[in-house]
């Protein structure tokens, strides 16, 4: 029995490697597209960053306040951090009139940040439930999704939906912002996941054209005796309808407003919307909704930088450059030509000794223990002191 328990709890080397590698790369994403030196405060409202609240500085009850990632490393080490993953549009406060200490990387900051948006999550609570993440207290596994506009994380049993597969791919809106902006329900039949378009949709777009094309021909169109009688007053109003006509053209080419005009059934309004990494593209970029989007406060949705997956790309590509940079290379430029091909391939021998070693207890599904480790590595020391020993006779 106890062998069978130690059996299941076991994890091979494969599913360690698999995992790190995982975590690597999301902290990766979310940490390389942020400066880990400098602060960000001289930027400005940064378009995206990477964000962190500081409890031992600004604890519940207080002021809420947010510190970028290079102050989190230089003057919050530490301290009890809550993770804010990422941010749009805010500026560093650390050492601001909401702390007591100076900012240590960038001391002359402004005593407020006023267009900084503020939640829950500042001071580490999160979804409509207000519970800390993770819960001591919950024991239910869920999974916890950001939504786009207000930014804060709910479970996925708070949504009041469905949750889509491959959750990573798509967008998400929750009930209360959906409910805040109405006008993204007109969107959310045609647009969002799940779904495509409506059956008939097309055809039935297609008509409704036609019908408008037609009762403007019929309204718009003036008779020749009308334009050839000479009369002025004919011809004002000929210009008055052709006015007209070109102001019902600026209507029609409103997205928003086609979608409106369609027929057939519409999603309830209730609950989060999960959107398809696409979906902002369809958005109507017409001077009205423009300003629509200006007065509700999300003009962002406009721009194809703003998403979370921009700024991971971001991220993961400033990574993938600095791992090109072998600081062994680097190091070897301080060695003679004899001295650096010594090295390089007893490094690439080891390297592909070391490899062969653990594929053989992953294969296997064996775990590495400390004593295998040492056991290889005394073998590479006894290895090189044959070598040497030859060389000496």
């Amino acid at each position: 029995m106890a062998a069978n328990e130690e059996e299941e709890t076991t994890v091979s080397l494969v599913d360690v490697l698999e995992e790190d590698e995982e975590l690597e790369n999301e902290a990766s994403a979310v940490l390389a597209g942020s400066d880990s030196d400098l602060c960000s405060f001289p930027q400005g409202y940064v378009k995206r960053q990477a964000l962190y609240a500081c409890n031992t500085c600004t604890p519940k009850g207080g002021e809420a306040a947010g510190v970028c990632l290079a102050c989190s490393y230089k003057c919050h080490e530490g301290h009890d951090l809550f993770e804010l993953y990422t941010k749009r549009n805010f500026r560093c406060d650390c050492g601001n009139s909401k702390f007591k200490q100076q900012c240590k990387l960038y001391p002359d900051k402004e005593q407020l940040n006023s267009e900084n948006k503020y939640s829950h999550n500042f001071f580490g609570l999160y979804c409509t439930c207000n519970r800390p993440y993770p819960d001591p207290d919950d024991q239910v596994e869920d999974e916890m999704v950001q939504c786009i506009l207000c930014e804060d994380w709910l479970h996925g049993r708070h949504l009041g939906c469905e949750t889509p597969d491959s959750v990573e791919l798509q967008e998400m809106v929750c009930g209360s912002c959906m409910n805040k902006n109405p006008f993204l329900w007109t969107y959310a039949a045609t647009v969002a996941t799940p779904g495509g378009r409506l059956e008939g949709e097309e055809e039935q777009k297609e008509e409704q054209k036609e019908m408008k094309s037609e009762e403007l021909k019929k309204e718009g169109e003036p008779s020749t005796s009308r334009v050839t009688g000479g009369d002025e007053e004919e011809k004002t109003e000929l210009k008055v309808e052709r006015c007209k006509r070109r102001c019902e053209e600026l209507e029609e080419a409103c997205r928003m407003k086609e979608l409106e005009g369609l027929g057939g059934p519409r999603r309830v309004q209730r609950g989060a919307v999960f959107w398809p990494a696409t979906w902002r593209t369809k958005l109507c970029s017409c001077v009205s909704c423009q300003r629509c989007y200006v007065a509700s406060g999300v003009s962002f949705l406009l721009d194809e930088c703003d998403t979370v997956l921009a700024y991971e790309t971001k991220g993961q590509r400033s990574e993938e450059a600095q791992r090109g940079h072998d600081p062994l290379m680097s190091a070897l430029d301080n060695l003679n030509r004899v001295q650096q091909l010594e090295i390089i391939h007893g490094y690439n021998d080891m390297k592909t000794e070391l490899k062969d070693f653990l594929q053989s207890f992953a294969a296997e599904g064996k775990v590495v223990t400390p004593d295998d480790i040492r056991r290889f590595f005394e073998q590479q020391q006894s290895r090189k002191r044959r070598r040497a020993d030859g060389q000496m006779f």
